[in-house]
């Protein structure tokens, strides 16, 4: 089976990863981050919005990677 996990990086853009892959806000939510629909979400990278928020960075990566590959890739 071919590996399918999303390219989602550290550095990515907080709206970035929300529209590339929607089923990403589930876990802003989940997390309790105020950054969906947040104008601040436009500068922040997720590793910003980890530091902002006290989550550790390397969990909550790995929750948007498996959130983002139940995503339908368009083509």
């Amino acid at each position: 089976m071919a590996n399918r996990t999303s390219p989602i990086e550290m550095h990515w853009l907080v709206d970035d990863v929300m529209r590339r892959w929607p089923s990403t806000i589930r876990i802003f939510l989940d997390h309790r981050m105020g950054c969906v629909g947040c104008p601040i979400g436009t500068f922040h990278a997720v590793d910003d919005a980890c530091r902002e928020h006290g989550l550790a960075p390397d969990d909550f990566l790995q929750a948007l990677r498996e959130a983002a590959v139940k995503t339908p890739v368009e083509c």
